[in-house]
Formats: structure tokens, sequence, C-alpha cells
């Protein structure tokens, strides 16, 4: 199975986001996509944070900073 993309795991953060503010969906049902949401957001968070660090390695250094 290969790794979804950012953007696709953004775009399902926001459906999940979307069916959670309209309150359509039942108890259960709303902490289930709650919680895969919140999983969701870590991953978001965490491929943004690598992200950073790749670039911060990859930026030319001004050794006068």
């Amino acid at each position: 199975m290969s790794e979804r993309s950012f953007e696709a795991l953004q775009r399902e953060l926001e459906e999940i986001v979307g069916r959670l503010e309209r309150g359509d969906v039942a108890v259960d049902d709303a902490i289930a996509l709650f919680r895969r949401g919140e999983e969701l957001y870590r991953d978001c968070v965490a491929r943004l944070e690598g992200a950073e660090l790749q670039i911060e390695e990859l930026a030319p250094r001004d050794p006068g900073r």
C-alpha cells in the first residue's frame, strides 16, 4: 500500500470537519470521525514538520546571522 499524499490526508480531514460541523451524524459515528480527524491532523503536522526540516537543511546558511 502506497503512502497517501499530504493533500489527500488534508482533503479527508476537511471532509471530516465538514461532516462534524453539519452535525448530521450519530454520536458514535461522530466520535469515530473525531478520532480519525485527530489521527489525520497528527499525520499532517508531522509531514509539515518534516518538510520544514528538509527545507532548513537545503537552505543556504548565512554565516553572518
